[in-house]
């Protein structure tokens, strides 16, 4: 199965914690980065700006500013609590390339 619904409801819920959060949405203010997820299997992209979510697709794009690689099971687990994202870094089943401010501001997801 695909982890494109779980995508799907991260970005929602993402995008509902900017609409809500005064502080995070002007955090966020400037700020357009184009991200990819390599999960191997599954591969998909979107472009952060202005705290919203947009082009969400299933393809990588060509220059990403942030590259999470992982793979679908250990996206799965982490949805459903199953692990921790910690413990997916310490084993290596999930890197992320890019500037620590990016990666900063990628947290906002979790």
């Amino acid at each position: 199965m695909s982890v494109r619904p779980i995508f799907e409801e991260l970005i929602a819920k993402f995008d509902d914690k900017v609409a809500k959060d005064p502080g995070l949405k002007k955090e966020l203010e400037g700020t357009c980065k184009k991200v990819n997820i390599d999960l191997c299997t599954e591969s998909y992209s979107f472009v952060l700006s202005e705290g919203k979510v947009s082009d969400f697709k299933e393809e990588l794009l060509p220059e990403a500013d942030i590259t999470v690689t992982s793979d679908p099971q250990t996206i799965k687990d982490l949805h459903c609590g199953k692990t921790k994202i910690m413990k997916c870094w310490a084993l290596k089943k999930i890197r992320v390339k890019g500037s620590l401010d990016d990666v900063m501001k990628l947290r906002k997801f979790l």
